[in-house]
C-alpha cells in the first residue's frame, strides 16, 4: 500500500513541477512554490483521486491534472495554515514563514492557489468540456468548504471558546478536512473514471468517515508521536490552542479549577504560552483518558468508512486501485507517523 501511495505521489510531484513557470522571480517566489511539495508528503489526496478513478475503470493519465490541482491546493493550505497557527516546523523542516517572512510565505501560498487552477483547464482535453466543468465545480466546493472550516477553528481560538461540543468539532473538520482530504478526491476520481455516470453523492459518507478518522488520528499523533516521524512539533496543537477532540473532551471532564487554568492558558497570546504548561495540559488529557477517547472515536469512524466502502465499491471489478482504497482506510488510523 505504501509503495502504491509513493507511486501516486511521485506522479503528482512530476506534474506539479511541470506547472511551475521557469521565470523570475525565482528566489522569492517560484523556487519557494516547490519547497513544501519537494519535502515529500503522504500524497493521500492525489492518491485517493487516482485510485478512485482506476477503481471505476479510468486510467491514471485521465486523473493526473486533477491530482496535481488537489496536491497544490493542499500545500498552499499548509503554508497559510502554518502562518495562521504560528507553527515552527513542517515535514521535519522549519516552516516557510520562519525561514523567510510571513509576507513572502503568504504570497507563495497565494501563487500556489493560482497555479493550482491551471491544470483544471487542461482537463477538457482529456474528458471534454462538460465533465471538466463538473470537476472544476467540485474543486470550487472543496476550497470554499475548507476556508469555512478554517474560519470556524480560527474564530474559536480568537474568542477562546471553551464550551464546544464534540458535534461542533465534527462539523468543523467536515468542512476543514473531510471535503478536501477525502470526499472530493474520491468524488472527482469516480466522476473521471466512470465518465460522469456515477452519482458522486454516494461517496460523501465514505469520505466523511475517512476524513474524520484521519484528522482525529493526526491530532493524536501531534500529542503522542515522535517529532522526527510526525514532521511537526509535538504538542504544537496545544500551544496553538487548536480545539481538538481531546481538548474538547478534557474541558468537559476536568474539574472547575483545572478548566479555569486551561481557559487562562488558551487566553494567553500564543507566543507567550510555555511548553511547561502545554505538557501539564497533556498530562490532564492522559488523566481523563481524552486521548484514549479520541483513538476509539477514530477507530469507530474508520469502521464506518469500511462499511461505506463495501457498500459502494463491492460491485466494482477487483483491481489494485480498489484494493488500495480499502487498505488506506485502515492505514489512516493505524499509522504511527
Amino acid at each position: 500500500m505504501k509503495s502504491k501511495l509513493k507511486y501516486y505521489g511521485a506522479e503528482t510531484l512530476r506534474g506539479i513541477h511541470a506547472f511551475v513557470p521557469e521565470k523570475e522571480p525565482k528566489k522569492y517566489l517560484y523556487d519557494l512554490v516547490l519547497d513544501y511539495p519537494n519535502r515529500g508528503g503522504k500524497g493521500f489526496r492525489p492518491g485517493l483521486c487516482m485510485a478512485s478513478c482506476g477503481a471505476h475503470g479510468g486510467r491514471l493519465s485521465e486523473a493526473k491534472f486533477s491530482a496535481v490541482t488537489l496536491e497544490m491546493l493542499h500545500n498552499a493550505f499548509l503554508i497559510h495554515d502554518d502562518v495562521e497557527d504560528e507553527s515552527l516546523s513542517r515535514r521535519n523542516k522549519p516552516t516557510m514563514h520562519t525561514t523567510h517572512s510571513r509576507a513572502i510565505a503568504i504570497n507563495v501560498g497565494d501563487m500556489m492557489n493560482a497555479l493550482s487552477l491551471f491544470p483544471l483547464w487542461h482537463n477538457k482535453t482529456l474528458m471534454g468540456e462538460k465533465l471538466a466543468q463538473r470537476i472544476f465545480l467540485e474543486v470550487y466546493h472543496l476550497i470554499t468548504e475548507s476556508a469555512e472550516g478554517q474560519a470556524l477553528e480560527l474564530g474559536w481560538r480568537q474568542d477562546n471558546r471553551c464550551d464546544l461540543s464534540e458535534s461542533d468539532y465534527l462539523r468543523m473538520i467536515l468542512k476543514k478536512t473531510c471535503w478536501y482530504t477525502c470526499i472530493q478526491p474520491i468524488r472527482i476520481g469516480a466522476l473521471i473514471g466512470s465518465k460522469g455516470s456515477v452519482n458522486p453523492d454516494n461517496f460523501n459518507r465514505l469520505g466523511y468517515f475517512m476524513g474524520a478518522a484521519f484528522q482525529i488520528q493526526d491530532d493524536v499523533l501531534n500529542l503522542v508521536g515522535e517529532e522526527s516521524a510526525y514532521g511537526k512539533e509535538i504538542a504544537g496543537d496545544i500551544i496553538e490552542g487548536k480545539r481538538t477532540l481531546m481538548l474538547i473532551h478534557l474541558l468537559s471532564e476536568c474539574s472547575k479549577n483545572e478548566k479555569y487554568l486551561i481557559e487562562n492558558y488558551l487566553g494567553t497570546p500564543v507566543l507567550e504560552r510555555t511548553m511547561t504548561d502545554a505538557k501539564h495540559i497533556l498530562e490532564l488529557m492522559h488523566k481523563y483518558e481524552s486521548i484514549i477517547h479520541a483513538k476509539k472515536t477514530s477507530q469507530y469512524l474508520a469502521g464506518a468508512a469500511l462499511k461505506e466502502f463495501y457498500t459502494h465499491f463491492s460491485h466494482l471489478k477487483d483491481s489494485e486501485d480498489k484494493a488500495f482504497l480499502e487498505t488506506i482506510i485502515l492505514y489512516m488510523i493505524n499509522r504511527d507517523y
